[in-house]
């Protein structure tokens, strides 16, 4: 049959015998050369995604009207509003909204594009906007919600969409198990595969045709011949030997794996926590392996997420997960830009198929904590940094104008993003960002946690939209602020009500060597954590015990402590055991330094036998020399010493900038600020005569430390989380 000639051109992996329409098809994809597909407006370019005549411009896309991108400072530099609106310079500093004179987010403009809307992080976006134009690796580092992953999709609107492919697997007639690639412009694999059914159609249905006229001349013939058992046997054979033969037939029909033909940017695959066979691709297993029944190979090939974000971005978070022979793999891929599909399974019947290499030209942004560059593999890091970037996501930013309107738009975008939440109100914007500035932990800051922020947002719109309001009100964000709290925060205050119950918390009086000391679970829950210390005879030499699940950092603080004791203390420690309890600690333990200052404080009076003032709660980080040192998360601390019932809390005078508690606690706690330990005494003990005998003791002891103020108002050591 005429449907049957070879083609003497076919392309590379095709069969011999492939069909006329799709040998047409495809020689015109080969005279295309690698150009891309046709565009909107009937305009191509080459493969290097640039136009003849001028310089590809990254922050272009298919819409022509859309704006240049040239530098970071044209980046979500304004907010827009919508006509009519002002944006009061003068009262600016003043003003929540940074000057914006708007009644709600409705009025607030939100930009098209992904990279317009990324907030704060001005060094990670500039960064973003070359390697997209120069095509480099990027690895961005940071704490989770801080737009890594808005800055990868960002990036995948930003390279060229002009020269995707679509990759199509055919069947090796040589060899099965190694089925041949061919990459084509995107939108003609679709049309290459049509054109392979169809052909694959005529021939069944020829080959239906012949076997019917066939079986009906036996059939005929055996009748004739009086042998009709024989004839109809005779029929069965027939018909099983074209039914097997026409498996050969559909193994002709390529198997399209990466399909470009309706994108309309470059891809974006998420491969955050994908086992290897979804990285890498992978075969699947083929139950029916042999008899006629398999399933071609190149049919069960599958596509891994590298060769999906051909031409695009591969975006893997905590890519310290994946094992090192991934990574390994990954790293290959990355350097040779094509990578075979096997079978992923030694098992599996797809670990004797192998491929010819499959494009994987992708741009990688691998992100993750601090963490992700120690389990990273080096050389995989190597290969990023040396063709690429590394970047460190902020987690606040400095409080100006500027800053708080782009936090009003970051409102407006979240209520658009959902679509279900109703706009909010001045007065509610102006809570947000309040929360904002509480959450970043710094006095003239703002956090960039925006995914937990953002959680607020959704939270006060659920909260308005239950209630059928047209807008979220003030009331909706503070009832979200309650609804919202953390699991840490809930088992703080239930851990409060609790120690009321059974008379645990003590907030009055005084008592010797116990303190109530103050500490964070999470990121921002505070609880109260008392602390005890007993001086006791020891059985050989002297020896400081602490119990309580005491992490390294708290071990070390411990010792610290220790030091500044015995240079004070008329008692002979070499004889003395302290053994120092850190209450209720639970199997979570005890981490950071923080707890420095009540571990002296205890300690100090067990050995003096002067009793400590139980309505006093302190943190605070201690050095050998006696000076108070600032640590994390003393706001929380301190709301959390107001809601057991202390009177007074006691935090590093550095830390006194970071300190903004909700309003409802500057009324029922005392704020007191210490610079050395002798300060810090002189507040949290009690019985005036021995009390100033000690702090005067210990001033002249180690006042020459005390007189360097700069030392513990410098902030030179890194804040504790507790």
């Amino acid at each position: 049959m005429s449907n049957d000639t070879n083609v003497d051109d076919s392309p590379e992996g095709a069969p011999d015998a492939a069909p006329d329409e799709a040998q047409r098809e495809e020689q015109r994809s080969e005279r295309q050369g690698d150009r891309s597909p046709d565009v909107d407006d009937g305009d191509r370019t080459d493969e290097s995604g640039g136009a003849p005549d001028e310089a590809f411009d990254p922050g272009s896309e298919t819409d022509e009207t859309d704006a240049e991108v040239e530098t970071v400072e044209d980046l979500g530099s304004t907010v827009e509003v919508d006509p009519g609106v002002e944006v009061d310079e003068e009262n600016a500093e003043d003003d929540l909204l940074g000057g914006l004179k708007i009644d709600s987010t409705a009025d607030i403009e939100v930009p098209d594009r992904l990279v317009d809307q990324v907030i704060g992080q001005d060094e990670a976006r500039d960064i973003i906007i070359k390697a997209a134009k120069q095509r480099r690796h990027v690895m961005m580092i940071g704490s989770p919600g801080t737009g890594k992953s808005m800055l990868a999709k960002a990036m995948s609107q930003l390279l060229p969409q002009e020269d995707l492919q679509d990759v199509l697997v055919y069947h090796n007639p040589d060899d099965g198990n190694e089925p041949k690639v061919r990459t084509v412009p995107a939108g003609k694999g679709e049309q290459i595969i049509d054109a392979h059914k169809e052909e694959a159609r005529k021939r069944n249905q020829m080959r239906s045709i012949l076997m019917w006229i066939i079986i009906a001349i036996v059939v005929g013939y055996a009748i004739l011949a009086r042998q009709i058992l024989l004839g109809i046997l005779a029929a069965g054979i027939i018909w099983f030997i074209f039914r097997y033969t026409s498996r050969g037939t559909d193994a002709m029909v390529p198997n399209m794996i990466v399909d470009n033909g309706d994108q309309r940017t470059a891809p974006f695959e998420d491969a955050t926590g994908a086992h290897a066979g979804a990285l890498l691709g992978d075969v699947r297993h083929d139950p029916f392996q042999s008899g006629g029944m398999e399933t071609p190979s190149h049919d069960r090939v599958e596509p891994g997420s590298i060769h999906k974000a051909n031409k695009g971005v591969l975006f893997v978070d905590e890519i310290n997960t994946l094992d090192v022979r991934t990574q390994q793999k990954l790293m290959t891929s990355i350097q040779e830009g094509e990578f075979s599909i096997t079978g992923q399974s030694e098992r599996s019947s797809g670990a004797m198929v192998q491929t010819e290499p499959v494009p994987c030209d992708f741009v990688m942004i691998a992100a993750g904590n601090l963490d992700a560059m120690e389990n990273m593999h080096p050389a995989l890091r190597s290969r990023i940094k040396g063709y690429g970037y590394e970047v460190y996501m902020d987690d606040t930013i400095e409080d100006t104008p500027e800053m708080r309107r782009k936090y009003a738009r970051f409102i407006a975008q979240e209520v658009e993003r959902d679509g279900r939440l109703p706009h909010f109100e001045r007065e509610a914007v102006e809570e947000v960002i309040l929360e904002a500035k509480r959450r970043a932990g710094r006095k003239e800051h703002l956090t960039l946690l925006f995914r937990n922020l953002g959680g607020l947002v959704r939270v006060a719109g659920d909260i308005a939209r239950a209630e059928d309001r047209e807008y979220t009100t003030r009331e909706d964000v503070l009832q979200a602020k309650e609804r919202s709290r953390s699991i840490e925060q809930q088992l703080a205050d239930d851990y409060i009500e609790r120690r009321k119950d059974y008379e645990l918390q003590v907030n009055k009086g005084g008592v010797e060597g116990r303190v109530n000391g103050l500490a964070v679970m999470g990121e921002d829950s505070g609880i109260m954590l008392p602390v005890m210390a007993e001086i006791a005879p020891a059985q050989g030499q002297g020896q400081v015990i602490a119990t309580g699940q005491l992490k390294e950092m708290a071990e070390e603080s411990v010792q610290n402590v220790s030091a500044i004791i015995k240079k004070f203390s008329d008692v002979n420690l070499s004889e003395k055991d302290v053994h120092i309890q850190f209450v209720q600690a639970g199997q979570q333990g005890v981490d950071g330094d923080s707890a420095s200052i009540t571990v002296a404080t205890a300690v100090i009076s067990a050995l003096e036998d002067i009793p400590i003032d139980q309505s006093v709660a302190m943190t605070g980080s201690l050095s050998v020399r006696g000076d108070v040192l600032p640590v994390g998360g003393v706001t929380h601390k301190i709301e959390a010493a107001a809601k057991a019932g202390c009177d007074k809390v006691i935090i590093p005078k550095a830390n006194e900038q970071d300190v903004m508690i909700e309003d409802e606690y500057d009324e029922m706690i005392e704020i007191i600020p210490c610079s050395n330990i002798s300060e810090v005494l002189d507040v949290a003990l009690m019985g005036e005569p021995k009390k100033d005998s000690l702090v005067d003791r210990l001033k002249s002891i180690t006042g020459s430390a005390f007189d360097q103020q700069a030392v513990g108002g410098a902030g030179g050591s890194n804040p504790s989380p507790q």
